[in-house]
């Protein structure tokens, strides 16, 4: 039994109490459709809690120890129902029979990678724009935490249902796209880069690459030449963050370009949508959005006097273009230093007449340091003055990273330490998760050996009565809880906190809980269901790290 069934049973009781008059004021129409389910710490108290007779009781008028009285009746009906208990004012404890318990084992390998999905987005389409990076030097750091986190997110999301489009958005416009052109053409030419160019051996190799596929460029007039650098250098260091980000295991659905707005009709109907809600108006000489009727601080320039667009017109079409590509929700993962795009980008979509808080998600991201023999890494041999995501992944390795980057809610600024990710110890949160996957891998390698069964045919959950197991039983069943939360609080991280708390649940079992017979001893039903509950959480493992993008491997 999973919190779910446990909530689902408790509602059917609600439901038909109030029926029968018993709930006072409330009829069955009122009874929430879902009850909070909690585990107690202290497993004295019982497997789960719940306070929902607590809850109802204002509104039904009703006693709150009456109201659980009704439930400790209903519940001690279900052969599924150990013990139910009330507790204080209201609470209910409740104990889950071993074999209802242990028959989650069945689910778990009946759904396989299935299990812990659900559909509470279903219907829902998703456009997760992150990175978004400018096409004009190597992925950085913090670019890495979003490569993780979103591409996590994104799976996170869709898990529970929704239709998610990952996006990048290439900022193909502009004078940085020009200053990278003329830092190129410099190269070529065995000249430094402008002051305000870009700088480091990457700009050396694709100029470099470029002359050697091109000379013909070196002839062009400066202006032309600057030009061609910038378009050659733009192809490949487009398809050399595309190449870095696949092989971290991230992937987009779109590759948006920036330039795409304006070459298309983009911008002028995005213009025309704003108009239509009234919220363009025309002052100085320039176009304006009143984003300050919906609490922007400024109203924004969409078009300078001077008729050149504003980089805020490209952000302003962009979302408007996302809404008419069918996206409920927009997701936009920015960097530390985007705080204020929170207000402007809700702003634009209540000017566009929709509802900012629904239609427009805002996640800032924060700082990332990384340290090696006790000292911040601030240099790269390649980038110059940036440390790069393959840098980070040449010190620790794709799961390391992933995993490490992930577990952190992004609102608070992180610290990789290299030293601890390339550790084999339990002091390293990925090794200490992935060697709980790949010892439960090693035991039953073992248990087939010596003929222990772990198949669910002729697997007794009744059998599974130990103090340990019961916990190894609980947190399995909050698995769809904390995916279901993860994607709801757009907060991926919890997968990661959750499979250390399992890790460390299966490591006590494991002390506790012989699997595997001993010498001469006959194998038992015991050593089946034991080993069938090492399969369902090796299950688990393997799930939680595929919402992470990391491995689950089988040795180590």
């Amino acid at each position: 039994m999973t919190p779910t069934t446990l909530s689902a049973l408790i509602v059917v009781a609600l439901r038909a109490a109030a029926v029968e008059g018993k709930l006072g004021d409330l009829g069955a129409d009122q009874i929430p459709a879902e009850v909070v389910i909690d585990r107690p710490k202290n497993r004295d108290h019982g497997d789960y809690s719940t306070n929902i007779a607590l809850v109802l009781a204002k509104p039904a008028g009703v006693a709150p120890r009456v109201i659980a009285e009704l439930l400790v009746k209903a519940l001690s009906e279900s052969a599924d129902i150990a013990k139910v208990e009330v507790a204080g004012p209201g609470f209910l404890n409740i104990s889950i029979a071993a074999a209802a318990a242990g028959a989650l084992c069945r689910t778990i390998l009946s759904e396989l990678g299935g299990y812990g999905t659900g559909d509470r987005l279903a219907g829902t389409r998703v456009n997760l724009e992150f990175i978004s990076a400018n096409p004009t030097g190597p992925l950085h750091l913090g670019h890495t935490r979003w490569a993780a986190v979103g591409d996590a997110l994104g799976r996170v999301l869709t898990a529970v249902g929704a239709q998610v489009s990952r996006e990048f958005y290439i900022n193909d416009r502009g004078v940085q796209m020009d200053r990278f052109g003329e830092s190129i053409m410099a190269a070529a030419h065995g000249l430094p880069a402008p002051a305000d160019g870009y700088h480091g051996a990457y700009i050396t190799e694709l100029a470099h690459e470029i002359v050697e596929l091109k000379p013909e460029l070196l002839q062009l007039p400066e202006s032309e030449q600057a030009v061609a650098f910038r378009e050659e250098g733009y192809v490949r260091q487009l398809a050399h963050q595309q190449r870095v980000l696949d092989e971290f295991g991230t992937h987009f659905d779109v590759w948006f370009s920036e330039r795409s707005l304006h070459s298309s009709t983009a911008v002028d109907a995005a213009f025309a949508k704003l108009r239509e809600q009234g919220h363009v108006y025309e002052a100085d000489g320039a176009t304006w959005l009143r984003t300050t009727d919906f609490g922007d601080d400024k109203d924004r320039v969409l078009r300078k006097a001077d008729g050149e667009l504003t980089y805020f017109a490209s952000d302003t079409a962009y979302y408007v273009d996302k809404r008419s590509r069918g996206f409920d929700i927009c997701i936009y993962l920015l960097g530390a230093d985007h705080h204020g795009y929170v207000g402007r980008l809700k702003a634009t979509a209540a000017c566009a007449g929709d509802d900012p808080e629904r239609n427009v998600e805002v996640l800032i991201g924060q700082m990332v340091k990384i340290i090696e023999g006790g000292e911040e890494l601030k240099l790269s041999k390649r980038a110059g003055t940036i440390i790069t995501l393959e840098d980070i992944v040449e010190r620790v390795g794709v799961d390391a990273a992933r995993y490490t980057l992930i577990r952190y809610p992004v609102d608070t600024p992180m610290t990789m330490d290299v030293d601890l990710l390339t550790k084999r110890t339990n002091e390293n949160p990925v090794f200490y998760v992935q060697y709980a996957h790949a010892r439960i891998s090693g035991v039953l390698r073992n248990a087939i050996e010596v003929g222990v069964s772990a198949e669910l045919s002729g697997f007794d959950p009744a059998l599974l009565t130990h103090e340990r197991e019961g916990d190894l039983l609980g947190i399995l069943g909050e698995f769809p809880r904390v995916v279901a939360s993860a994607a709801e609080l757009r907060e991926p991280h919890r997968i990661a906190r959750y499979l250390e708390e399992l890790a460390g649940t299966y490591h006590r079992f494991y002390d506790a809980c012989r699997v595997l017979p001993l010498g001469d001893e006959e194998v038992g039903p015991l050593n089946n269901a034991r080993a069938v509950l090492c399969a369902s959480t090796r299950q688990v493992l393997q799930n939680g790290l595929a919402l992470l993008g990391v491995s689950a491997p089988e040795r180590m």
